[in-house]
């Protein structure tokens, strides 16, 4: 069956696949208020999400909410949508894509600078779609020679041949590695 969704719709910033990290029961209470200490359990977890969100904001997220319409958000898929297709509208998302997709290691930059380099780039584009094996690739492509090189002994003399998982924790090591090498070195300056 063919695509039928407009090109702005296909750029703008997915609002599906943002699971939470905890698992919260049903909740069957028809009267619910938020208590300090205490949150009674029969509430469904998205009203908490909606009653709480507005204490998480500060600055330009703040203003925003402040500036949508009385009662324009019912549901917690609506608070997602407006969010993020606001705060990253389809020319935003694309630069940040962008930007992660054509990472290169810069001239004398640290393997520990690029690294931290790229994961904020990730950061700055949460909705970026990009599977593990993808971003991991990028970075690595990325490296210099000299740096690739040296993945190579911890990998067991490919990277490639490790699954996503392992490389991470191979690259993530390295990374803690030589910045832990290079402050020991700074301090006996």
């Amino acid at each position: 069956m063919a695509d039928t969704r407009t090109m702005l719709r296909l750029l703008q910033a997915p609002t599906k696949g943002y699971e939470d990290v905890i698992v919260i029961p049903a909740i069957l209470a028809e009267n619910f208020e938020l208590k300090v200490g205490l949150l009674q359990l029969n509430v469904p977890h998205d009203a908490i999400k909606l009653m709480l969100f507005p204490f998480s904001l500060e600055g330009a997220a703040r203003i925003w909410l402040e500036k949508e319409p009385p009662r324009s958000i019912l549901t917690w898929e609506d608070l997602v949508y407006k969010f993020v297709n606001y705060f990253f509208p389809p020319s935003k998302t694309t630069n940040l894509k962008n930007d992660i997709t054509n990472f290169q290691q810069k001239f004398e930059e640290t393997f520990s600078e690029a690294w931290d380099r790229f994961k904020e780039l990730l950061r700055k584009c949460p909705h970026h779609g990009f599977s593990k094996l993808h971003q991991i690739n990028t970075f690595y492509n990325a490296l210099t020679q000299f740096d690739q090189d040296s993945l190579m002994p911890r990998s067991g003399g490919n990277l490639l041949k490790r699954t996503p998982r392992d490389a991470l924790t191979i690259i993530e090591n390295k990374s803690k590695k030589y910045r832990y090498f290079t402050k020991t070195n700074d301090c006996s300056k």
